[in-house]
């Protein structure tokens, strides 16, 4: 994936899904039921039980053009990890020193900012897009403000985004949003978790009827 096809995925999709989870079939079996019912940008978090081993089975299922990325990547051992795997975009929870390994494996980077200081390191860096993280702390008004100084910067807020935060933060101009838990629940672990299916159509929803604010 190039760092275009990134921004077009997430332009086009508005929304990221996390998966995080201690049972590497289960969190499999997420990937894939995502995947069916319409969410088809999907990051599977490193700190998954298996994390690897469950990319590269979802890759093999989905095929090579599959938006699969790999999330908590920290060190540039995590980012050779996840592109061997089969990942086609990597996602940071910060400015980590997995980025410049990540972009030289042929990763487009999510980068985890906070504040205008580490929006600009980012940038500088290199990285495709932004992670807002955690999106919860400052809420859409943050997003409003931190797009004033970085108009050009496409931003993904992460971190407590549920339905309705959602639509809040793609009305305030966030690129997509990115969503763990409120989505996924307890689906990636033991015994997985019936309501899966409901909450990827009320996320669809959400972001299907938001209508997209320009993000220059």
């Amino acid at each position: 994936m190039q760092p275009d096809d990134l921004i077009e995925s997430l332009r086009a999709r508005r929304l990221l899904a996390i998966v995080r989870g201690t049972d590497p079939d289960a969190a499999l079996d997420t990937v894939l039921a995502l995947f069916r019912g319409g969410v088809t940008l999907v990051e599977v978090s490193l700190t998954t039980v298996g994390a690897l081993t469950v990319i590269e089975r979802a890759r093999a299922a989905l095929g090579e053009g599959a938006a699969l990325g790999a999330g908590t990547v920290l060190t540039p051992a995590d980012a050779r990890d996840a592109a061997a795997a089969g990942a086609s975009f990597a996602v940071t929870p910060g400015v980590t020193a997995a980025l410049d390994q990540a972009r030289e494996s042929g990763l487009p980077v999510l980068a985890g900012v906070a504040t205008p200081t580490e929006v600009a390191l980012a940038l500088a860096e290199g990285a495709t897009a932004l992670k807002l993280f955690p999106a919860s702390l400052g809420g859409p008004g943050y997003l409003k403000a931190l797009r004033d100084p970085f108009p050009a910067a496409h931003f993904v807020p992460v971190g407590g985004v549920d339905a309705r935060a959602a639509a809040a933060f793609l009305a305030a101009g966030a690129l997509a949003v990115g969503v763990g838990g409120p989505l996924i629940g307890a689906a990636a672990h033991p015994g997985g978790d019936a309501g899966l299916p409901g909450r990827i159509e009320e996320f669809l929803r959400v972001v299907e009827e938001e209508q997209p604010c320009s993000t220059s």
